[in-house]
């Protein structure tokens, strides 16, 4: 499907954020097969073909005032499509809970990818998994730093 916000709990959980934004943060996964509730922002990226807004929640975490967010697409062979927006345009819109943050994507190298995708891994241990499946690609790890 390339329209993941067309996914029932998708679509439900950025409803949810729009309307109730504090309750939407911390999502209760096992809606789509998790266990437990994790922190999620709603990320918005331009989409870079339409040009348009594409929302959608991502579990996170945090770098000082920064936030985490891993391009998994559930280990798939290549990378989500709001991974391939940032990279048109790393230029992005979230809503951390009631929060919203105005950020630039960059991509995590090195020392400090392998950091922070293990912290990612602590909040999702699924991610190791995901990367298995991912075969030779190397899922990205995506730090938004705010702006301003």
């Amino acid at each position: 499907m390339a329209n993941f916000s067309e996914v029932p709990w998708i679509a439900n959980h950025i409803e949810l954020y729009r309307k109730d934004p504090e309750k939407a943060h911390m999502w209760d996964s096992s809606e789509a097969g998790g266990s437990g509730m994790l922190p999620t922002l709603l990320l918005t990226t331009t989409g870079r073909k339409s040009g348009k807004p594409r929302a959608l929640p991502l579990i996170y975490g945090e770098a000082g005032d920064s936030y985490v967010i891993i391009a998994s697409k559930g280990g798939m062979p290549d990378h989500p499509i709001w991974f391939l927006n940032l990279q048109a345009n790393p230029e992005c819109e979230l809503m951390v809970g009631p929060k919203a943050v105005s950020a630039r994507a960059r991509v995590a190298e090195g020392d400090e990818r392998e950091s922070l995708w293990k912290r990612m891994a602590e909040i999702y241990p699924s991610y190791d998994e995901y990367q298995q499946r991912a075969g030779a690609r190397t899922i990205p790890v995506v730090v938004l730093d705010p702006a301003g």
